[in-house]
């Protein structure tokens, strides 16, 4: 691993994934620091890019964002690729963009109120040029959604 964190940042890390709007006393008495040291420690993780942001996440439902789908898009040769990413980063309701091997060349992942908004943007995505095919996958149940990475195993065992 690149950066090198100790048993404190990663207790840090897995309580802010869980609660990031932990109050720092609060994870001073968890971690058994003062606050100016907790506080150190999570501005040297941000300063490092090992904190990208907090974040609330939302209830897509009670917004009546009713719809999530999986698209998997063929873009015909790379001299497309960076002009489909644009396209795609200015689609408020593509939360994620992957570059894939196997079918297509990229997954994205949609939240949208229903079907018709669904085939509107499916309309809009298949417009950009070089995007040859489109393969849509619709969830009907979601069991696991997280952001949480297993990082304890990132800890060098001694």
């Amino acid at each position: 691993m690149a950066h090198s964190l100790d048993e404190i940042d990663i207790k840090i890390l897995k309580h802010l994934q869980k609660d990031g709007r932990s109050q720092r006393n609060k994870l001073a008495e968890i971690v058994h620091l003062s606050v100016p040291s907790v506080s150190e420690r999570m501005r040297k993780l941000e300063e490092k890019d090992l904190i990208k942001g907090y974040y609330a996440v939302l209830d897509s439902k009670r917004f009546n964002f009713d719809i999530t789908a999986f698209v998997f898009v063929e873009v015909d040769g790379s001299d497309n690729y960076k002009k489909f990413v644009d396209n795609i980063k200015n689609e408020p309701e593509v939360l994620e963009c992957h570059s894939i091997t196997g079918d297509g060349s990229h997954v994205l992942k949609i939240r949208t109120e229903n079907t018709e908004s669904l085939e509107k943007l499916l309309s809009r995505i298949q417009s950009f040029d070089g995007v040859h095919k489109t393969r849509s996958n619709v969830v009907l149940s979601s069991f696991k959604e997280t952001q949480e990475l297993p990082i304890e195993k990132t800890i060098d065992p001694k």
